[in-house]
This record gives C-alpha cells, sequence and structure tokens, in this order.
C-alpha cells in the first residue's frame, strides 16, 4: 500500500459536532451544527504495531474495533488515494456522545474526522516535518467528504458549524454559512432501526415541477426565519415536499411525536437528518417538548431520548501533537 512513511506526527485529535441535515424542505442542501460531540484521537507508536481501536460512550458495543471502524476507513484510504503506508502502529481512541442510526450525523462524524486526520498526515508527509492545525486545509476536506457522503448537507456544519447551505459550482461544492441568533432545539430519537439507505429507498425516483417549487420557496423561507428570529415565519415555512411525506409514515409514532410536539409549544418540528430522530424548534418549555414527543413514541411501543441542544457556531476542531 504504497511505500513507508515517516509522517512527523505522534497524535492527532479531532472533535466533530452532531449535525442535523435537511431542515425540513432544505433536502441535501442546508444543515445545522448542534452542541453535542464525539471526539477521534489517533496516536502512531511504532512500538505498538497493529490496528487497535477503543470506544467508550456512544456504540461502544455496537461500532468496530478494527480498520473497518469508520474513520480508520476513510483514513487509511484517504492515505492509499496519496499512495502512502498505513503508520506501522495506529491506536484510535473514539469518546462518542452523538448516538448513532439516530439522524444527528454520527457517520459524518467519522468521515470528517478520518479526513481531518488523514489531510494532517498528508501534509506533514508532505513537508517534511511537523505542522500545526491551522496548515490543514479545509477546502479539499469539504470536497473530499462531500464526495463519500454524496450530499454535504451532514459534513458541511460538521466541519465549519452553524447554519450551512451547500450547493455544487461546476464540479465543485462551495457552502455559505448563514449566521443566526442564539438557537436551542429538542431531538428525540426513538429505538428504531432506520437506516439511511432504507431511508432514500423510500424516495420516489422522480418530483413533480410543483413538488421542486414548493420546496425551494420554502427553504429560503425557513433560513430566513431563523437568521431573522421570526417564528411565525418558522412554523408555517417547514413544511416539505419532498421526503419527509415518504419517510415519517415509516418510523412508528414520529406523526404522532410531531404533533405532540407542537402542542406542547414547539415552533416547528422536522425530522433529523433522514430519521429515525426528530427536531422541533422552541424558545421555552424544551423539557417538556422531549417528554410529549417520548411519550408518543411510547404509545407506539417504542422507547426513545431526548436531548436538548444549542445550535454550535463552531465546527470541527483539530489538535496535533
Amino acid at each position: 500500500m504504497g511505500m513507508a512513511s515517516d509522517y512527523h506526527l505522534r497524535w492527532v485529535r479531532v472533535r466533530v459536532p452532531a449535525t442535523s441535515a435537511n431542515i425540513g424542505p432544505g433536502f441535501d442542501s442546508m444543515g445545522i451544527a448542534l452542541d453535542l460531540w464525539n471526539e477521534f484521537t489517533l496516536t502512531l507508536d511504532r512500538s505498538r504495531r497493529g490496528v487497535h481501536v477503543t470506544i467508550e460512550g456512544e456504540g461502544a458495543d455496537t461500532l468496530p474495533r478494527d480498520a473497518t471502524h469508520l474513520a480508520l476507513a476513510t483514513l487509511f484510504e484517504d492515505l492509499a488515494a496519496h499512495g502512502l503506508a498505513i503508520p506501522e502502529g495506529v491506536h484510535l481512541h473514539s469518546r462518542n456522545e452523538v448516538p448513532a442510526a439516530s439522524g444527528l450525523g454520527s457517520s459524518s462524524s467519522a468521515v470528517v474526522a478520518g479526513l481531518l486526520m488523514g489531510a494532517a498526515l498528508i501534509k506533514a508527509h508532505a513537508e517534511g516535518r511537523a505542522i500545526r492545525a491551522h496548515e490543514v486545509e479545509l477546502g479539499r476536506v469539504l470536497s473530499r467528504a462531500v464526495e463519500l457522503e454524496g450530499h454535504g448537507d451532514n459534513v458541511t456544519p460538521a466541519i465549519f458549524g452553524g447554519l450551512q447551505v451547500v450547493y455544487t459550482h461546476g464540479d465543485h461544492y462551495r457552502n455559505r454559512a448563514i449566521p443566526i441568533p442564539p438557537t436551542k432545539v429538542v431531538v428525540c430519537v426513538p429505538d428504531y432501526a432506520y437506516l439511511t439507505t432504507d431511508a432514500r429507498a423510500a424516495l420516489p425516483k422522480l418530483i413533480s415541477h410543483a413538488d421542486a417549487v414548493f420546496n425551494i420557496g420554502h427553504a429560503m423561507l425557513v433560513a430566513e426565519a431563523l437568521r431573522s428570529q421570526d417564528d411565525a415565519l418558522l412554523a408555517d415555512a417547514m413544511r416539505d415536499s419532498l421526503h419527509e411525506p415518504y419517510r415519517i409514515p415509516a418510523i412508528p409514532g414520529a406523526s404522532a411525536a410531531r404533533a405532540s410536539a407542537l402542542h406542547a409549544g414547539a415552533i416547528a418540528v422536522c425530522l433529523s437528518g433522514a430519521g429515525p430522530g426528530l427536531m422541533a424548534f422552541a424558545r421555552r418549555d424544551h423539557d417538556r417538548i422531549g417528554e410529549a414527543m417520548a411519550a408518543a413514541f411510547r404509545s407506539e411501543g417504542l422507547t426513545s431520548r431526548y436531548w436538548v441542544l444549542s445550535a454550535t457556531v463552531g465546527g470541527a476542531r483539530l489538535e496535533i501533537g
């Protein structure tokens, strides 16, 4: 797998925020970073050959503890693409707060972490010296992350933080942050296996012109409502015709949970990413809203958990030693 390499680094640590993509009508183009973090620490130690993975927190009992761990698989693929060898001794420690398969960007956090680690190692190898975190080129990381994910509404806020809109310009991916005031949401995640592959398969192959026009207008107004803190506009604009009508019915209790959240005081509710989690925007009564959603899922025989989260301005944080 390429020539033996000296990467000039002892360790790389990446913290990546949870993200919620789509945000109702912003299908595959709008996402927000939330103050819930996964932390990945890569240590290079030739005295301890092989690949070693330790995990604490979310997914500790289910995520792989070998080279198939998504962060390592992404890192190793990136190194191979540059003709570089896997370091002789690799230890990855993952400390997870973001639940897996929840609609909160857990897999995107691992992809972003792997690419940031890879970017650091590739840069250090090319320079022939230890580097600092600010020398890592985030534009390349974004392009590669969107290429791997197929869309950028999770990885873009994971890298840069805040509310992000991502779009293509020719063969390039571009993003624009939309500054918003402090925002707090409730995310309720049922214990229900709804894989992203299933969520994608639920979508129609073709959409009508009317549905496209409907979503364009509503997505622009959702962004404006969040920017201007116009709660009435947010409540009116958070409507979607492209994915939620096909996905919400496939998640037991989701329709009832959305209605319960609104009844409990939420301004607007949407799927978090492709689901199965729901995200409710609110100014107050966040726990009441979370408990109402949990009760609705419980009525369908599903346990669930909820988090009260603030939108975070900062994105992924990289440290190098």
